[in-house]
């Protein structure tokens, strides 16, 4: 017997589907939210495909571990050419990783099946809509994928990226979760949108006194303010002095109250999406409170706290389905995220310069790191010349100097 447990559905019943993306949840403020109209906001696909293009473009590779400690690419593993060069036979590894982070980081989930030898090699990774799958827990509690009402295969032949889980089998959906924040920016661009349609937007009236009779010809009044409007409009009119006879004057019309608190809920909307993905405001255009000497480490921030756990996701899971039992004590896969943690170029070379002083990095080691090929004569590691053994006592007497050494310095001095 299996235990259902459906993509959207908290219990083992299947009912519901706030929670995955699977068809949509209506807002406290009245839209209706799906993953579809959710990226339509802004503000979501940038928080979306923002992590989806950081993890794609990192290096992903296999490594060896080595019997001393150290490290190499396994470059004769077949999983070498799929994690580099082609994961099937139409996505590239960046279009790969990023349509699987695009779908874990909207529904959840990021599905699909392994195609293997017979030997259990893999050999290529087949993407499946996330919606077209099913979960069933087995009476062995490991879960198994229906997919398009099919029957249900093992885990073995599975790749599953999921988000954290309520049930452990199935990713919760950050904008399903979030359903109603989402929905409150969608009604407020929706109002927006028709205050557009149906409103007007004047930048100023000509008035004229009260007791001067109307203007009943249309083309008077059109011939007047077409003519204001070549005469001072536009920034190359800009400071220009205008005369208005017959008692007229101009009043300019500032911004209304209404519309000051739309962009401040638009703002913040922006602002809670933000905090949804744990994404630095400033990375999705809101630079209020960014300066210089901030943004470098909330982009380090970003990293470490935003990227990683996803990256660790993809890592730990990829490591759980791809490779055999056999092999993880000898294989490990690891994005390469060093290249994001460098920072600006004159903390770098400052921190360089005092693992080159302090002898934990030779200059092949750093040149490495700086993607530079090493020179000769670079392994050479330096210690100060000041230091000695912490287990040894320090000397309390200077040594005596030798005869031998006497009579060489009195020879030189001579």
């Amino acid at each position: 017997m299996f235990a259902k447990q459906f993509f959207g559905s908290q219990t083992a019943s299947g009912s519901g589907g706030w929670l995955s993306g699977l068809g949509g949840a209506r807002s406290d403020a009245g839209p209706l939210v799906t993953v579809e109209s959710a990226l339509a906001l802004t503000a979501v696909q940038n928080c979306v495909s923002l992590l989806a293009e950081s993890i794609a473009q990192l290096p992903l590779d296999i490594f060896r571990r080595l019997e001393d400690g150290g490290r190499e690419s396994a470059k004769d593993h077949a999983l070498h050419r799929i994690l580099a060069f082609r994961p099937n036979g139409w996505q590239t590894p960046l279009e790969y990783l990023e349509q699987s982070q695009m779908k874990a980081g909207a529904r959840g989930n990021s599905i699909s099946i392994i195609a293997r030898d017979s030997d259990g090699t893999v050999t290529d990774l087949l993407p499946v809509p996330t919606e077209s799958v099913q979960v069933l827990k087995g009476p062995d509690l490991m879960p198994y994928y229906r997919i398009d009402g099919q029957d249900p295969i093992p885990q073995r032949m599975v790749h599953h990226v999921r988000w954290w889980s309520l049930n452990g089998y199935v990713g919760v959906s950050p904008i399903m979760l979030h359903a109603n924040a989402i929905g409150h920016a969608q009604a407020i661009q929706q109002y927006a949108g028709k205050s557009f349609l149906n409103g007007t937007a004047l930048s100023g009236v000509i008035e004229r006194p009260k007791e001067a009779p109307p203007i009943k010809d249309q083309s008077v009044i059109d011939r007047i303010t077409d003519r204001w409007q070549q005469m001072y409009g536009g920034a190359g009119n800009a400071k220009r002095v205008a005369m208005l006879q017959e008692g007229m004057t101009f009043r300019a019309l500032s911004m209304t109250n209404v519309d000051a608190e739309l962009i401040l809920a638009l703002k913040l909307a922006n602002l809670d999406i933000a905090r949804i993905y744990k994404v630095p405001p400033h990375m999705i255009g809101e630079l209020d409170k960014a300066t210089f000497s901030n943004i470098e480490h909330q982009a380090i921030q970003f990293v470490i706290y935003t990227l990683l756990p996803w990256i660790k996701r993809h890592e730990q899971a990829m490591m759980r389905d791809l490779l055999l039992p056999s092999e993880r004590d000898e294989y490990y896969i690891e994005f390469n995220v060093s290249g994001l943690l460098r920072g600006d170029q004159a903390s770098r070379y400052a921190a360089y310069a005092v693992a080159r002083q302090w002898g934990w990095l030779s200059v092949n080691d750093i040149r490495r790191l700086e993607n530079m090929p090493p020179i000769k004569g670079g392994d050479t590691y330096l210690q100060p010349l000041n230091m000695v053994d912490a287990a040894k006592p320090l000397p309390t007497t200077p040594p005596k100097a030798s005869a031998e050494a006497v009579a060489e310095i009195e020879g030189i001095l001579a």
